[in-house]
């Protein structure tokens, strides 16, 4: 009976989820200039259900966590921020618009297009790669963070990718 408590306790570790390490934009960009990686946004806003269903579903899966943790600067940020983003010299604000807004590196890097959450890349130059809007479960999100990761999204189509790719899930 021990060996199978034993057993038992050593699988629940073994399926812990492991937390991203989730910083600032500030801090991403601060990083990437010691040491160049690939930037993952996550745009979100206090009151979106949906984001706060992808922090729970994919973000906290732990095959997901590994590979953000592993291969990017991972970003969370709320798009209603109201502390200034200073970035390449210019200050991003707080724009209110009717009871609520928005912060303008938000609006910028979105193009405008507000929808939450929205998963941004930047490459290690800090371009914009790609801007996925809504929630991404761990299905479709991994072979999209191993897409980005491991640049493939220079050298193969993606459709190409998909085809050939083999999930860890």
């Amino acid at each position: 009976m021990k060996k199978y408590i034993f057993i038992i306790f050593l699988f629940c570790l073994s399926t812990q989820a492991q937390e991203i390490e989730w910083i600032s934009f500030e801090k991403a960009i601060e990083l990437n200039k010691k040491n160049p990686k690939t930037i993952l946004i996550d745009v979100y806003t206090d009151w979106c259900g949906y984001c706060k269903k992808m922090d729970h579903i994919t973000y906290e899966n732990p095959v997901i966590a590994t590979i953000i943790n592993n291969n990017y600067y991972a970003v969370k940020l709320d798009a209603e921020q109201t502390t200034p983003i200073l970035y390449k010299g210019k200050e991003y604000k707080f724009i209110k618009q009717g009871k609520k807004g928005y912060n303008e590196l938000a609006a910028n890097i979105l193009h405008g297009e507000m929808s939450y959450p929205s998963t941004v890349f930047m490459d290690q130059d800090e371009r914009l790669i790609q801007k996925l809007p809504g929630y991404l479960d761990p299905k479709e999100m991994e072979p999209i963070l191993l897409y980005f990761a491991q640049q493939n999204f220079l050298t193969v189509s993606w459709e190409t990718f998909k085809e050939e790719f083999v999930s860890n899930l």
